[in-house]
C-alpha cells in the first residue's frame, strides 16, 4: 500500500521506491468545448478525471496503477466555431503526446494507458500509441469509459445509434458526477436526422466523413439527453470503472520484445 497514487504526488527519490517495471501510468485525457445548452465545457474532462481517479482507487494497489495530471486540452476543433471551446491543432496535440511520452520513458515503468474522455481525439491517440512505441520504446494503450458510438460503441435505440455528443449517456453521467453544472431542462433531441436511414454514411457507419458539431443544429450537440438521469449515470459511471479493472489485468498482462 502506498500514501498516494497520484504520480504528481510523489518526491524525486519515490520513484525507485514505488514505481517498478509493472507500473502502469493513467493518463486522463480531456477536452473544453461546447456541449450545448444543458451541459458543460469541461463534461469530457469531469468525466475523463473521474474515472481515472475512481480506477486507481479501485485497483490501483491490484494492478499497480499510477494516476497522472488530466489534460483539460486536447484535439477539439470540430467545436471551433463555439466560442469558449479551446483546442489544439492536430500538430501540436501529437507534439504534446510525443513529449509526455517522452518524459515518462524516464520512469521505470514501459505501460502507459490513455483513458480518453474526448471522441474526437481517438484518431490522433492511435497515432501517438504507434508513435510512442516506436521512438520510445513504450507500450502505449488506449482506453475510454465507453467505446463512442460513431467508432463501434453502443447507444441508445431513441438516439438511433448516434447519441456521440452531449446525448444520453454523457448527460447521465455529469447528472451523477456534477448535477450542479447540469441544465436538464435546457436539452433537446437532437440527431442528424438525414443521417438516419443510412447505412453507411453514419455515425458509427462504415464510412467516416468530415463534420463540424453544428452541422446539424446550432446548438452543437448530437444525441437525445431528454431522459437522463442520476441514476443511469452511476450505473454508467460503476460500468466502466469495473471494465477498466478488467482491462488493466490485460494490460498489466501484455507484453512486447
Amino acid at each position: 500500500m502506498v500514501d498516494s497514487r497520484n504520480l504528481a504526488d510523489l518526491r524525486a527519490p519515490d520513484v525507485a521506491k514505488h514505481l517498478t517495471a509493472n507500473s502502469i501510468l493513467i493518463q486522463p485525457v480531456g477536452a473544453t468545448e461546447q456541449h450545448g445548452p444543458h451541459l458543460p465545457f469541461n463534461t469530457d474532462l469531469v468525466i475523463a478525471d473521474a474515472v481515472s481517479t475512481e480506477l486507481v482507487k479501485r485497483f490501483g494497489d491490484q494492478h499497480d496503477l499510477w494516476l497522472l495530471p488530466a489534460l483539460p486540452y486536447s484535439k477539439s476543433n470540430e467545436h471551433a466555431w463555439s466560442a469558449g471551446s479551446v483546442w489544439f491543432g492536430p500538430e501540436t496535440f501529437l507534439a504534446m503526446l510525443n513529449d509526455i511520452g517522452r518524459s515518462v520513458a524516464t520512469l521505470p515503468c514501459r505501460r502507459l494507458v490513455f483513458l480518453n474522455g474526448h471522441g474526437g481525439n481517438s484518431s490522433l491517440l492511435n497515432v501517438a500509441c504507434r508513435e510512442l512505441r516506436l521512438h520510445h520504446n513504450l507500450l502505449p494503450f488506449l482506453a475510454h469509459p465507453a467505446v463512442p458510438p460513431d467508432q463501434g460503441g453502443e447507444s441508445s435505440a431513441d438516439e438511433e445509434g448516434m447519441g456521440i455528443h452531449g446525448g444520453l449517456r454523457e448527460t447521465s453521467m455529469m447528472l451523477h458526477l456534477r448535477p450542479d453544472l447540469v441544465d436538464l431542462p435546457s436539452a433537446e433531441r437532437r440527431i442528424p436526422e438525414s443521417l438516419v436511414d443510412n447505412k453507411h454514411v453514419r455515425f458509427g457507419g462504415t464510412v467516416s466523413f468530415g463534420w463540424m458539431s453544428n452541422d446539424w443544429h446550432e446548438d452543437g450537440y448530437i444525441g437525445d439527453p431528454t431522459g437522463a438521469t442520476a441514476e443511469a449515470g452511476a450505473v454508467a459511471f460503476d460500468g466502466a470503472v469495473d471494465m477498466l479493472g478488467e482491462a488493466m489485468a490485460e494490460v498489466a498482462a501484455y507484453t512486447a520484445l
